[in-house]
């Protein structure tokens, strides 16, 4: 129902003072007392408050009525999309939409259906979720955590139960049904080993011991790749193409305050299960805190307080491991430690399939994890008569990010970012970097990793680890001797992962910056390193896209006197770094092309001559009004294709020197002229003018609107990253698979509220009937930003305010 403010003001005041009973939250996050899990005879419950651009900001007496907010308004905004996800994580994907369908690939790397189903199922047989739910905190999920994962499930429902899809999306599919709390659980669950057994699922449940015995001269060299390809394909399993991020926090002594600011720019999926959403959760005296949460997640996952602002940044720590088995000749299912025989233990999965009998498969597991034959197409990692493959993924032990946002949610200062990550130990690909209303600043690449020293890879990788460990950070380690497991620390929350003592941390400094790179450079000035190699590399070269941010941000620091505004322009200068290092050489290099012409992959001969001049005026960014950015684009695109590092550049990387080099576009190099000949004859090709705004060509279509989209690919170093898809039939780029998703530029001003501009760069709904399914869209297609609602008085005094109290029985 809806409820008119002046009605509201009295539900508030009788909500509020039910919940001045509840004690404030201690910055540690000990437990605390609780009032009972049903506040009243109607059972959950909590007020929802919706602002300009559909933002919730949902109050509630307790972490329970907490989640039943934040689980109804998720559902009112992405039910399909949820839905969706807990088909995958209950492994019915094959059941609905057919074995060989493709997943959307939010919540496991899984090819097909019937793969991810055989994974999920697995994991719901054998209680895996359950399991880690019982642990105690803070090795499991504190009280407060299951709460929110009981409420969310009930908020969810309740909308189900009360409310009519609209969405084309799933309107009417049987499939769309009520959740349980282990169902919220699995999926965080699924998003904890994204980085490590959801990314071999394939390669796990398609594990099949030998079928007859064979020499192992023979079988071991089957399928094997060579050591340079494999290290190849192993550094290629960590790009973040998909998902990345830019962030910083700048110190108070940069700032025009003295007050702390960050900028979080997180790039992640514009479609599909792995979409931000953004709220404010509100338990009066206890917690109060805003931002954006991956859907399906109970908690904020990037965001701010009244003195605290956090984002991440994806990490290049290594989040699993090899175990290479030396297995029993006569039974290839039993493998060798310390001599003595372990069988793998199996897991029969039956998936049931849409038009078709049912599909048995057995997986197998050992002390180490499941026995996997590849980490990708390019990484096989053959079953033999003697040898096989264990992958060991801490994070499948890990509930605990929820907690871990909690304790950011709650944190006072930045002394309580540091305790709330020493003591819960939750974030398992990610990197934090964070600022404080004291001006401080903070880099932590504070991640659940498994403890692979560079001691302990030397002492004990096979051959196949000695490949891979340098320059991946994959360890393959010798599983015939018990010496050789990742040991423990004694700061560590679980056995087998890294304590705290042992995170790359960078506290205070005038700046602190991640774009996925290594912890190296956070800052410039102040690069950290005596880290082991799981955690990422040390004086290698840097993406375009980290050296951009690099050269922006130190810029920026040493200008000082910063503000809110400052964060706000570095997200749209839409500066591309690429266009920096070589336009201006291209432009000479096409003028100096005898005829003007250039001979493209075909063969053919093409006028490139309009082409100089283009380049020449082309301001060297991606705003939507750019000329010649389009250009650019394709030309270096294809270029980079072609052409290896070594022959692209005429001075080569230098540690010394990591922000400018490499430098000086080889224009001798044979790719350069065709991949001119080649992105002009595309343009013309497809109707496209070769002096066009990027705008008219770069667009997302959401209705029947064209809606022009600012920023670059990842190869062309913009900060404000997009990775659109390239149509030229449809006139250019007519999508965004990911980019630039939750922005938030924060920083205080001494008042009691903190001074915040947010974004959700594709909207809060992907219902396309929904009025708030493109409109933040269109702001960031213009380079504008919503306002933060916080404080009360702003909610309160919001132009297009509705409140509605919702509950389990209406």
């Amino acid at each position: 129902m809806r409820i008119r403010p002046g009605r509201f003001a009295v539900l508030a005041v009788a909500l509020l003072t039910a919940s001045a009973a509840l004690p404030a939250t201690a910055a540690n996050g000990q437990e605390r007392q609780h009032s009972p899990s049903h506040p009243s005879s109607g059972g959950l419950s909590a007020v929802i408050r919706y602002t300009e651009y559909g933002i919730p900001h949902i109050l509630a007496k307790n972490y329970a009525d907490l989640g039943f907010g934040t689980g109804w308004a998720q559902a009112a905004d992405q039910v399909c999309t949820l839905a969706d996800g807990f088909v995958t994580v209950r492994g019915e994907r094959s059941r609905f939409f057919g074995p060989e369908a493709k997943p959307d690939g939010s919540l496991s790397s899984a090819a097909e259906n019937l793969s991810s189903d055989l994974y999920f199922r697995g994991v719901r047989a054998t209680g895996t979720v359950e399991k880690l739910l019982a642990e105690p905190a803070p090795r499991g999920p504190s009280r407060d955590s299951k709460d929110l994962m009981r409420g969310w499930a009930a908020g969810y429902n309740a909308w189900l139960a009360q409310n009519r899809i609209t969405d084309p999306a799933c309107r009417g599919a049987f499939w769309v049904r009520p959740v349980t709390a282990v169902d919220v659980a699995a999926r965080t669950f699924a998003l904890a080993v994204l980085g490590g057994q959801g990314r071999a699922v394939d390669g796990i449940t398609a594990a099949r011991p030998p079928a007859t015995p064979a020499t192992p001269a023979v079988r071991t060299a089957v399928g094997i790749p060579d050591a340079q390809s494999a290290a190849r394909a192993a550094q290629s399993l960590f790009d973040t193409a998909d998902m990345g991020s830019n962030a910083v926090a700048f110190s108070g002594a940069t700032t025009a305050n003295g007050r702390g600011l960050l900028l979080g720019n997180p790039h992640y999926p514009w479609q599909g299960g792995r979409r931000f959403w953004q709220s404010q959760q509100t338990i009066p005296g206890e917690l109060n805190v805003a931002g954006g949460a991956l859907l399906g997640s109970t908690t904020v996952s990037i965001g701010h307080n009244a003195r605290v602002a956090w984002s991440h940044t994806v990490a290049t720590g290594v989040t699993l491991n090899l175990h290479q088995l030396t297995l029993d000749p006569a039974d290839p299912t039993t493998y060798l430690v310390d001599g003595k025989p372990e069988r793998m233990a199996k897991r029969t999965v039956t998936v049931e399939a849409r038009g078709g009998p049912p599909v048995t498969r057995t997986q197998w597991w050992t002390r180490y994890g499941p026995v996997v034959t590849s980490l990708g197409a390019g990484l096989p990692l053959p079953w033999t008569s003697t040898t096989a493959y264990a992958l060991n993924d801490p994070n499948a032990e890990n509930l605990r990010a929820p907690d871990t946002a909690l304790g950011f949610g709650r944190a006072r200062g930045m002394a309580d970012v540091l305790t709330t990550l020493r003591r819960t130990q939750g974030l398992p690909w990610i990197n934090t970097i964070a600022a404080d209303s004291g001006g401080h600043s903070l880099f932590t690449q504070s991640q659940v990793l498994p403890r692979i020293t560079d001691e302990l890879a030397q002492r004990c990788s096979t051959a196949l680890g000695k490949a891979l460990y340098p320059s991946s950070g994959i360890a393959v380690l010798d599983g015939s001797r018990g010496d050789c497991a990742p040991g423990s620390d004694p700061d560590a929350v679980q056995p087998g992962i890294f304590g705290p003592a042992n995170m790359p941390v960078l506290k205070d400094a005038p700046y602190a910056e991640n774009s996925n790179d290594s912890a190296w450079l956070a800052n410039t000035d102040r690069p950290l390193t005596g880290y082991e190699r799981v955690f990422g590399s040390i004086g290698s070269p840097l993406s375009t896209r980290a050296r951009g941010a690099k050269a922006d941000v130190s810029a920026m620091a040493a200008k000082g006197e910063l503000t809110v505004r400052d964060l706000q322009a570095q997200q749209f200068a839409n500066r591309a770094t690429s266009g920096d290092l070589i336009a201006d050489d291209t432009a000479r290099a096409c003028a100096a092309l005898p005829g003007g012409t250039a001979t493209g992959s075909d063969g053919r001969a093409v006028d490139v001559s309009e082409a100089c001049g283009v380049l020449k005026a082309w301001d060297h960014s991606m705003k939507t009004g750019s000329r010649g950015a389009l250009l650019f684009d394709r030309f270096w695109r294809r270029l980079t294709a072609v052409t290896a590092p070594a022959q692209l550049w005429k001075v080569p990387f230098s540690a010394a020197d990591p922000v400018h080099t490499p430098n000086t576009l080889n224009t001798e190099a044979p790719g350069v002229a065709t991949a001119l000949a080649d992105a002009v004859s595309e343009l013309r090709a497809a109707g496209i003018a070769l002096d066009a705004t990027l705008g008219a060509h770069q667009v997302v279509v959401r209705g029947d609107r064209r809606i022009p989209v600012p920023g670059g690919t990842e190869s062309l170093g913009v900060w404000n990253k997009v990775e659109p898809v390239w149509d030229a039939a449809a006139g250019g780029y007519t999508e965004v698979t990911t980019g630039s998703s939750y922005i938030q530029a924060v920083g205080w001003d001494g008042g009691r509220c903190p001074v915040a501009r947010t974004l959700l760069t594709y909207s809060q709904s992907s219902n396309p009937n929904s009025p708030h399914f493109s409109d933040q869209t269109r702001l960031f297609s213009e380079g504008k930003w919503v306002t933060s609602r916080f404080c009360e008085k702003d909610i309160l005094s919001s132009p297009g305010l509705r409140v509605i109290r919702v509950g389990e029985h209406r």
